[in-house]
Formats: C-alpha cells, structure tokens, sequence
C-alpha cells in the first residue's frame, strides 16, 4: 500500500484540478437529469482520460524538452504559439466557473440570498489577490500544492463516500416516475468534459519535469496516471450516483438553479446544515483548483512564447497572474447578469471542450515519433485509446457548440428576432447588432 501511495504524484494535482466545483455540480446535474444512464460515460471518460495523462507523462519523461519546445522544432512557432493560445483560453473559461463557483457557495450559506455586485467583485478580487500573493511567495510551489492536493483529494473521497453510503442505506422517499421532459444536454457535455479534460492531462508533461521524473520512473508514472483519475472517476460517480438517488425520477422535476438546491443532496448524512457543508465543499474545491488550474495556461502560454516552462521562470508566473485576471473578468461580467449560477458553470464547463482536439491531437502526434524508440517507445494501447479519445474529442466539440449556440440563441428569441427584422430597416438592425 505504501509503494502505491508514494506512487501519487503530478496526476493527484491534474485529478484535483479537474474535479472542482464545476465538476461536482454538473454531475450532480446529470445525476439528477439522466439517472444511472449516464454511469457508463464517466467510466470511459475516465479510461480515456487515464490514457491521454498517461501519453503525457510519458512524452515528458522521454524528451528532453518541453512539450512546445518539442512542437517549435518540428512544427514551427506558430503552431506552438496557436496551442498556448488554445490552452490559455480554455483554462480563463475554466477559472471563470472557479469564480462563479465561490459566489453561489457564499450566497448558499447566506439563505441564498445574492449579494451585490460590488460585494461579489471585493470577494473575487480580495481571493484572487490571495492566489497571486501565494504564486510569488511560495518558493517549492509544487511541493507545497502536491501536498494540499492529496490531502483534499482524500477529504473529499471519504465526504462524499460517507453521503452515498447512507443516502442509499435510507427509504428514497418517493416513487420514480419516468420523466417526459426534453433533457437539456449541455450539463452531460460538460461533465465530459470536466472528466476527459485533456487540458489537466497536457500539463501532465509539465509537472513531471517539475518533479524530476525521468526514464527509470516511467512505470511509476503510468500507476500514478491510474490511481490519480481513477479517484476523480469514483468521485464523480459518487457524486452523480447520489445526485440520482436524491433527485432523479421526481414526480416535479427538480430545477438545480443554485449551489443551495444541490446541497440537498447531503440532507440525509447532515440534516439541517447539509448546505453548509456541501458549500463548504464548493468554496474548499473553487480555491484548490484556482492556482493550479491557471498555472496550467501560464506555463503554457508562456513556453509557447519561449518564455520558460518551469514554476521558478518568470514567464509562467506572469502568465498565470493574467489568466487569474481573466477569469475574474469573466466571471463579473457572468455574474452581472440574472441567471442560474448553475447554469452559467455549466456552459462555461462545456465551452473548455471546444479546443480539447488540438490539444489531444498534439500528444499523440509527439507520441507517435518515429525516434521514440526502445524504452522512450510509447505503449500502443496508450496511443490507441488516445486515438480514440481524439475522435470522440471531435465530436464533441460539434456537438457542445451546437447545444451552446442554441443555449445562446433560444428558438423562440430567433423567431422573435425574425419577425422583428422584418419592420426595421437595415440601418436599425445593425445598430441593434
């Protein structure tokens, strides 16, 4: 058992990245709309996911550059210029729920009640402020953040394992009955995404080197891979699976409009103060995954630009800054409008799958090398499964911005726009636009 945990490493901070706030509530979204069916997509987003972290462990290791670097030679600047951008952007639509994520928990804990936009902008910018401080303060940045990461990680597994157990162990309280409503896809997409997110995996070739791990760890870095997402996995479907037993089946639907309406998953193992607790949770996974999750685009788009790829460059630490500022900016502008909370994760949940192909097409492109050989030759079932993954990756990216244009542009207000334009003239309708 020893062996095994001091095999949890760099994968334990791509786990922990991923499975944060947004994650636990789409799937508890999914839960609640799709039931057990959706069970079977977590266990191959998860294999999938398992394999592109895998890939890219193991093209960290065995090349002696960084992953741009690597791309730069071959393919040119540009296109390694093109997949920092690609990144940056993903990870500054990812940050955004973080932010998001951390307002509902405080207006959850606070009967719901919203607070103002000023008190929500001197929130998220006091944290925000935080997390930058930390970035320049802490000298062994990834020896600190490996060590918080496992210890969340292992809180929120016995959380929500414990909440399962007896929320199934209970009457359920009332009778299924098959729903007839249209199911809304996009919560599904994006817990995909959350899941498959090869955004976390590419970094994985990052924080290997940030470890130190060469050729003589690379069985180490496979278990690593295995353990580390087969955790984000099981928690995931834990989370779904209570979701479903709670919610799914409802004579009235349930409209998980807010942080406080997926709390009531946790009434049966706290009662009263399962809000609390539940965004406690919330608040806890928002601030794990805010620095790490913009370091990923920091560094990124910093080696891109050959500006370093190591924590200790000054490259990857302003970067980061910026993605933090972002993400800020993105979640006020999100918040500044009326809405659901939930609503507004979930799509920024979704948009991050959008660039997922480049960037898995990128991995298996360096792990198909022919001078990869001997024991710096990636294995062909990771390489197979990450051909896989790279073509699901394609379909859903189709697929999410087909739900997210109709997410943004409702038939009826395209209707309505339809039979207004036909009353104005060309010069009203451009300035309408």
């Amino acid at each position: 058992m020893k062996p095994l945990l001091k095999s949890v490493g760099p994968a334990i901070i791509v786990a922990a990245v991923v499975l944060g706030p947004g994650s636990i509530l789409t799937s508890s979204k999914v839960g609640a709309t799709f039931g057990i069916a959706a069970l079977p997509v977590i266990v191959v987003a998860t294999i999938l996911m398992i394999a592109m972290v895998a890939l890219a462990a193991r093209l960290g290791v065995v090349y002696e550059g960084s992953i741009c670097d690597e791309l730069s030679a071959r393919l040119g600047k540009p296109v390694t210029v093109a997949i920092g951008l690609i990144l940056f952007v993903l990870v500054a639509l990812f940050q955004s729920s973080n932010n998001i994520a951390l307002v509902g928990g405080l207006e959850s804990l606070s009967d719901g009640e919203p607070l103002s936009l000023a008190a929500r902008a001197a929130i998220l910018i006091g944290v925000n402020l935080f997390i930058v401080v930390c970035l320049y303060r802490l000298r062994n940045l990834y020896g600190s953040i490996e060590k918080v990461m496992k210890f969340l990680i292992g809180l929120m597994v016995l959380a929500f394992l414990i909440n399962f157990l007896v929320v199934f162990l209970q009457p359920q309280g009332f009778e299924p009955t098959p729903s007839i409503q249209a199911k809304d896809w996009l919560p599904l997409l994006a817990m995909i995404g959350t899941t498959f997110s090869v955004g976390g995996a590419f970094y994985q070739a990052y924080l290997v080197k940030e470890k130190g791990w060469g050729l003589s760890e690379t069985r180490q870095g496979l278990t690593d891979s295995i353990l580390s997402i087969s955790i984000l996995g099981i928690v995931t479907a834990i989370i779904l699976l209570t979701s479903w037993r709670v919610f799914y089946g409802q004579a009235q639907p349930v409209n998980l409009a807010s942080v406080g309406d997926v709390a009531r998953q946790l009434e049966p193992l706290f009662g009263p103060s399962a809000k609390i607790i539940f965004c406690a949770g919330i608040l806890g996974g928002a601030l794990s995954s805010f620095l790490v999750n913009a370091m990923i685009g920091g560094t990124v788009m910093s080696d891109s630009l050959g500006m370093g790829s190591k924590l200790k460059d000054r490259g990857p630490v302003l970067f980061t800054t910026i993605a933090l500022l972002v993400g800020l900016l993105v979640a006020l502008a999100s918040l500044a409008k009326t809405g659901s909370v939930v609503s507004l994760i979930t799509l920024a949940q979704a948009l991050t799958i959008l660039g997922i192909p480049a960037l898995a097409l990128a991995l298996i492109y360096l792990g198909t090398r022919k001078e990869l050989t001997g024991d710096r030759k990636v294995p062909q079932p990771i390489i197979i499964l990450a051909i896989i993954g790279f073509a699901i990756s394609c379909i859903l990216a189709s697929l999410t911005a087909q739900k997210v244009y109709q997410k943004l542009n409702p038939p009826e207000q395209i209707a309505s726009l339809s039979q207004t334009d036909q009353t104005k003239s060309p010069r009203h309708f451009i300035r309408g636009l």
